[in-house]
């Protein structure tokens, strides 16, 4: 198409090219929000997307131009890369807080736009940096199961959405999925705890109280998704569920003579997480079973004192129960095994993981603590009643958040063997300014941790 303009007799034909003006360029950030921390390797990154009429995407230019806080970040810390209309932004942390950094596009014509990234940065952690990546979206990581090429999902204790991550990357989840209103539940499951059988994963809720002392009957949800596909192609779908393991506990401890105190535990106006208390937070198969899962408790102790062992309460019939809840389902309620109990040097269980190979992992902490004020290790067992743990690590607390799942167990026979442990960082004050990570107001600066150990022999 040609504009001819017309002076006397003659005419000049322009191109309509030659002739439009250049548009204001656009530009617009995936997310206004950024997380990052002081020393990171591989940080999440967001994309930016630029684009202007009249001028090709290649050829405009994409800076940053200001920082409102430079201790944090300073606009020479943003790194740009890509072409075209898609470039992707990174930053590179300075210090602990809280910056917003303006980027600009400029395009054709001297025009430009800009907009801002606010972004947050977490202080460098102490130990096992260079492994250290953190998972964005939410803060209070509570259980995760492997599934495969790379990926794994996690459960929180503050929500009721199983998140898909990459194991070996900085960043949000590939994608979510939340069950509750076809588990007809209303408020947090309290995701404590997972397993995986199979293509079955069994997830369940901490069972306890709230922390101060109210029943919480959606904190009993049992259930069980179907993994199809793997890595990034990860599905999962609802499969069963039960809610009355709870009350099933508590009646099978009250008909062998209140030995673990599970009713007063559960009674009203009993915070779970006491010594004396009832709090589930591990959930691991048997030796060999497909049938017969080992529930692990937080609280109580046994007995509840100083130096008590852990206990573990074997269920006969999970996978039944994992399907007692469907429409014409008969009725049934869980069977119960001789207890465990186990000497993790005072500490509770705080996570339990099995290989094929029956060899165990359990993540051992503090009844109390919620952070990183109280000891944590790792335990090897080999799942036999009467068998004793080994210690194979202390777990590092000089950095934000306590230790809450082992993602999967490596043949702990093997040299140079390593393991991935995540944090529930809830309760730590990410940023400095004294904000808990759960009250943080966008997700994409709640995270938690999740590291890479080795286990030496």
């Amino acid at each position: 198409m040609a504009l001819a303009l017309a002076a006397g007799s003659a005419a000049l034909t322009l191109p309509a090219s030659a002739a439009a003006a250049p548009g204001k360029p656009s530009i617009k950030l995936s997310t206004g929000y950024l997380s990052g921390a002081v020393g990171a390797t591989g940080d999440p990154t967001v994309t930016v997307t630029v684009a202007q009429s009249g001028s090709g995407s290649d050829a405009l230019k994409v800076s940053a131009t200001a920082s409102s806080r430079d201790s944090v970040a300073r606009a020479g810390d943003v790194q740009i890369t890509g072409s075209g209309g898609s470039r992707q932004v990174a930053v590179t942390a300075r210090g602990q807080g809280y910056a917003d950094l303006t980027l600009k596009v400029e395009g054709a014509g001297g025009k430009s736009a800009t907009t801002t990234l606010h972004y947050a940065a977490s202080g460098a952690v102490h130990d096992h940096a260079a492994t250290t990546r953190y998972l964005t979206g939410a803060s209070d990581s509570s259980a995760a199961v492997d599934v495969g090429g790379g990926y794994m999902v996690v459960a929180d204790d503050e929500n009721n959405t199983l998140r898909l991550y990459r194991r070996d990357a900085s960043g949000g989840p590939v994608r979510t999925w939340d069950f509750s209103s076809k588990l007809g539940v209303e408020s947090e499951i309290d995701i404590e705890a997972a397993t995986r059988v199979g293509d079955t994963v069994y997830w369940t809720g901490s069972m306890g109280n709230s922390k101060k002392g109210k029943p919480k009957p959606d904190r009993s949800t049992l259930f069980t998704t179907t993994v199809t596909g793997s890595g990034a192609d990860t599905e999962l779908k609802l499969g069963g569920s039960y809610h009355g393991l709870r009350d099933d506990l508590v009646k099978w401890d009250q008909d062998h003579g209140d030995r673990f105190g599970f009713a007063d535990g559960t009674a009203d106006g009993q915070a779970p997480k006491q010594i004396d208390g009832f709090n589930v937070e591990g959930l691991e198969f048997a030796p060999g079973s497909s049938s017969t899962a080992y529930v692990g408790f937080r609280a109580p102790l046994v007995p509840p004192k100083k130096g008590g062992k852990a206990l573990l309460v074997p269920v006969t019939n999970m996978d039944k129960l994992a399907k007692a809840d469907k429409k014409g389902a008969k009725a049934v309620h869980a069977t119960f095994g001789e207890p465990v109990t186990l000497d993790l040097g005072g500490l509770s269980v705080r996570d339990i993981r099995r290989n094929a190979a029956g060899q165990y992992l359990i993540v051992a902490g503090s009844w109390a603590a919620e952070d990183n004020s109280e000891p944590y290790a790792l335990y090897a067992w080999d799942g036999v009643a009467g068998h004793q743990p080994v210690k194979r690590l202390d777990l590092p607390t000089a950095d934000p958040g306590g230790w809450e799942a082992v993602v999967d167990v490596p043949d702990l026979s093997a040299p140079g063997a390593k393991v991935q442990v995540i944090t529930d960082a809830g309760s730590a004050d990410l940023y400095g300014d004294g904000t808990e990570a759960k009250e943080l107001p966008h997700a994409e600066w709640k995270k938690s941790r999740a590291v890479w150990f080795p286990l030496g022999s």
